[in-house]
């Protein structure tokens, strides 16, 4: 066995054991959902077991992992992909902030396109859950001196602007773990393509536990739980892909950092539009099947255009099993 593929089955013992033995823990209290509130201010908020455990604990697996996998494996502290990076890698940085929104609506709008019974332009289902949640302040929606679109296209703004910045702490334990780490250390052992196949397929079974309690899709559609983790791994592959390419262009990390916290800054506030009971699998949300098109459509590209998967002005290198170099990438 050579050293990478052991530093890569290190890698992945350590972020699965993690997140499973969290997953296992979250069941055992009573799962996503059920889970004990551990902060209850009424009407300010409320925070349940299960929460602070995914965002604590869970997300920062991988980034634990990075750390661990270094640590064993004598492979020390180089090629951290912790530089910034800006002067030649800032058209990636504004492509992870603007562009994932971007493709969150295209996704969005193609299933309202094929499902437009889906589709409310009113956003009844906000009013409603505004109305009440006014009425027990004893408030109403115009004490509030502005309309729900631009309330709902208020909150998308600054899913927009302050998302990256908001999540930034959260996601960079997924993603200091993932691109930074991981998915260096296969694309020196398969090729780039084979690798975006092996992220998706990793980060996907990655969520499989709280998949299963209901995040993203919920506790009922048809093929519960087992069509929520494949369309889980569909969505991690297409935009993880496009955050892959992000990593690799800019040659840093934190693209991959603003391009995930845009994600789940802006993800949600697309479903303020949604009537019924749409399949979650397929859409509207972006990690729907349909939801994720616009990731699908990127992937496509990088999947497909030579270069694409190359760090600018240089062919991929494998990286030593142990860098002498002091400079960090």
């Amino acid at each position: 066995m050579s050293p990478t593929v052991r530093r890569i089955l290190i890698f992945i013992a350590v972020a699965f054991g993690i997140a499973y033995l969290i997953g296992l823990v979250i069941w055992l209290t009573g799962g996503i959902f059920d889970s004990p509130l551990v902060i209850d201010v009424p009407g300010v908020i409320q925070l349940r077991l299960s929460i602070l455990l995914i965002a604590g604990v869970y997300m920062f697996s991988p980034a634990v992992a990075n750390i661990v996998t270094r640590y064993v494996t004598q492979e020390g502290f180089d090629n951290l992909w912790l530089a910034f990076k800006l002067r030649e890698g800032w058209p990636f940085w504004l492509i992870a902030w603007f562009g994932t929104p971007l493709l969150i609506l295209v996704g969005a709008a193609l299933f309202y396109a094929i499902f437009p019974d889906t589709f409310d332009p009113t956003f009844g289902v906000f009013r409603d859950l505004l109305e009440a949640q006014l009425a027990a302040a004893s408030q109403s929606i115009d004490d509030l001196g502005i309309s729900i679109t631009a309330l709902v296209l208020l909150q998308f703004a600054q899913g927009v602007f302050l998302g990256p910045v908001l999540n930034a702490l959260f996601v960079f334990g997924e993603e200091f773990g993932w691109r930074a780490y991981l998915q260096q250390r296969l694309l020196q052992v398969a090729r780039p393509r084979l690798v975006m196949v092996l992220m998706g397929v990793i980060w996907g079974l990655w969520h499989a536990p709280i998949i299963a309690m209901g995040h993203n899709y919920g506790l009922v559609y048809p093929g519960y739980p087992w069509a929520g983790i494949a369309a889980m791994c569909w969505f991690t592959f297409v935009a993880g892909t496009f955050i892959a390419w992000l990593t690799i262009k800019g040659r840093s990390v934190w693209p991959a950092v603003i391009a995930h916290g845009s994600l789940n800054g802006v993800a949600g506030i697309v479903l303020l539009s949604t009537v019924g009971n749409p399949n979650p699998v397929i859409g509207p949300s972006v990690a729907g099947v349909l939801g994720s098109a616009g990731f699908a459509l990127v992937t496509l590209l990088v999947m497909t255009l030579p270069g694409a998967l190359e760090e600018p002005g240089e062919a991929a290198k494998p990286l030593p099993d142990r860098s002498s170099q002091p400079a960090h990438r």
